[in-house]
């Protein structure tokens, strides 16, 4: 295709663009428009796809991370031949594929896209899954907006990529000076960018992103880079082309407001195809070993952390299957993911302090076909929560560890104690939240993770805990142990994790005082074994939830959530986390915290002296 072509192409993708945005009544056209050229020639040069294979292994990755640009990549397909004019005017409606922001419901979508900030990191992953694990030399192609370069995590992208020597992925920055509200902050100050780059350690080129010809050219140097990642810089006019919209605040998020006018300045309608290049033929991936796991097994009565589990659990997971990677927020040597690594450098990443990176990198090698274990500590993770979010939204099935969880990690304070984070995952689509109280349950469960369909997230402790099942126990999630009960149980105290050791300790000390009390160890709690819990309210009438987390999200609200679909409320009294702990001794913080044996063993006499009462 000629740089002639090459113009006419960019035109159709800006007509496509206002066509869509004016049959929904919304999106971003202007958006659209300015990186249209930089998309053309992408798409009629440089990209090798095979879109009858969107699974080819040699394809070439692209993302859209400024995402509200969708109808771009809309367009990009119609010329590509992959939808047609009837589904490009589909845009946004019910049930359409073509949603406001880039989603997988398409296949050639790798990941979905919209919070800003977040292309470059999944890139990231995608181009280390090439360079260090497919082998496949695939081009990862990330196309940002300017806004989204204010964004932290793009930076934290930056840095490791560079570390990483990411010469198989090219950024392209679409400058087009104007954000939603006004300029962006460097606005058309190319070398502005392209300085923060070079000073990460890229490659950068600078280009008028209207010219066919310099972009042709800038996107021939990054594919002769060989020891680094290129980020293209290139000026742009948001709403090219028609002159009622360009350069001008005010239109950002709409359908332009004479579209019809708007397509006869552009040209017209356009409906040329592209015969996009092939991928270079690759060797098929060889099958990935999967064999059986051969966890790790510890005596009863022995004192483990869950955290040592953990870590044992995943490498040898890691020998059982070859799609296993792990990776760690330099934090290994405490997460314990430092035993994958021993096992399985070649499949182990480091992402260092740099916890977005290290959400988005699992996504992005879920996306070529991996199986991510990603470790940091508990009160860390809420750092990234957006990537885990919009992890959900993109069906990627990675698998989060939160160590050093709540007030029981003991001394350090609460900047390192995970208070937050069961409620934060359990508010995430189609999770799994496990919490094991001893080894055993913790390296079942990490088993149980790799047959996930979605988000797992499993929460380990810092100290030893005394093994309380056998090595043989299974753990099915959705499930609960019931650890004590009797036909006199008085109340039914719920736990997970290290209260679990402290409601048995209770138990025992309340039943020398012939108080009847059932123990649940809820591990799973979400979902949650409701139907264990149903019986339990039935017999006891009575459910004191423990656990080492903020009242809010938690264990208890997960046990609530049990008696909601109509069934009698049973008396639910919950021991929570809710002081601002400081440095003390895991003793000490459990007592202050109201979670301890002692303060569990008050509230059933409370409880149980009120129903005397009445």
């Amino acid at each position: 295709m000629g740089n002639e072509e090459l113009v006419e192409l960019g035109q159709q993708l800006r007509v496509d663009a206002v066509r869509a945005a004016a049959a929904a009544g919304s999106g971003h056209p202007t958006s659209s428009m300015s990186a249209a050229d930089l998309a053309a020639v992408l798409l009629a040069r440089h990209l090798r796809y095979d879109f009858d294979r969107p699974d080819h292994p040699g394809n070439d990755r692209l993302i859209l991370s400024k995402g509200h640009a969708s109808p771009l990549l809309y367009a990009l397909y119609r010329a590509a031949g992959v939808i047609d004019e009837g589904e490009l005017l589909t845009f946004r409606h019910d049930g359409s594929p073509l949603e406001g922001h880039p989603t997988p419901r398409l296949p050639w979508v790798d990941v979905a896209t919209g919070s800003l900030g977040q292309g470059l990191p999944v890139g990231v992953g995608m181009a280390l899954a090439g360079k260090r694990l497919d082998q496949v030399p695939y081009r990862t192609w990330v196309l940002c907006g300017d806004s989204e370069m204010a964004e932290g995590s793009v930076w934290e992208a930056a840095e490791h990529a560079a570390y990483e020597h990411l010469d198989n992925l090219t950024l392209v920055v679409d400058v087009n000076r104007l954000g939603q509200r006004g300029p962006t902050r460097e606005e058309w100050d190319l070398e502005a960018h392209a300085r923060k780059f070079r000073a990460f350690g890229w490659h950068t080129v600078e280009i008028d992103g209207h010219d066919v010809a310099a972009i042709d050219a800038a996107y021939q140097e990054a594919a002769g880079v060989t020891d680094r990642p290129t980020a293209v810089v290139a000026r742009t006019h948001k709403g090219r082309g028609v002159a009622e919209v360009e350069d001008r605040e005010g239109f950002h998020g709409k359908p332009l407001p004479h579209p019809e006018e708007a397509i006869a300045e552009l040209g017209g309608v356009r409906s040329a195809r592209v015969a996009v290049a092939q991928p270079a033929p690759v060797t098929t991936r060889p099958a990935i070993p999967l064999g059986d796991v051969d966890p790790p097994r510890y005596h009863v009565g022995e004192q483990v952390a869950t955290r040592d589990a953990f870590g044992a659990a995943l490498a040898a997971l890691g020998s059982a299957r070859g799609d296993v990677v792990a990776l760690d927020g330099e934090v290994g040597d405490s997460t314990r993911a430092q035993d994958f690594a021993r096992a399985h450098p070649e499949r182990y990443f480091e992402c260092y302090i740099a916890e977005q990176q290290l959400v988005a990198a699992a996504v992005g090698m879920r996306a070529r076909g991996y199986l991510p274990f990603a470790a940091t500590f508990a009160a860390f993770l809420t750092r990234a929560h957006d990537f885990i979010r919009m992890a959900a939204v993109s069906e990627a099935g990675i698998q989060l560890c939160g160590s050093h969880a709540g007030v029981a990690i003991g001394q350090d304070g609460p900047s390192q104690m995970g208070l937050e984070d069961l409620a934060m995952m359990r508010a995430v689509h189609g999770s799994t939240v496990l919490y094991p109280c001893d080894a055993n349950q913790a390296a079942r469960l990490v088993g149980q993770m790799a047959q996930l369909p979605g988000i797992g997230y499993l929460r380990t402790s810092r100290g030893a805990t005394e093994v309380l099942y056998g090595p043989d126990d299974e753990f099915p999630v959705g499930g609960s142990r019931v650890l004590r009960a009797g036909d006199r149980d008085r109340v039914t105290v719920v736990a997970a994790g290290v209260t679990v050791h402290e409601a048995l300790r209770a138990a025992d000390a309340l039943a020398a005082a012939d108080v009847g009390v059932r123990v649940i160890d809820l591990y799973s709690v979400k979902p949650v074994d409701t139907a264990t819990l149903q019986r339990a309210a039935d017999d006891t009438g009575c459910l004191l939830t423990v656990e080492d987390h903020h009242p809010e999200g938690g264990i208890g609200d997960a046990v609530a959530e049990a008696f909601a679909d109509g069934r009698p409320q049973p008396r639910l009294v919950r021991l929570a986390v809710r002081n601002m702990p400081g440095s003390a001794t895991p003793e000490e913080q459990m007592r202050h915290a109201g979670i301890d044996a002692e303060a569990i063993a008050a509230a059933v006499r409370l409880l149980v002296g009120e129903a005397v009462v009445r």
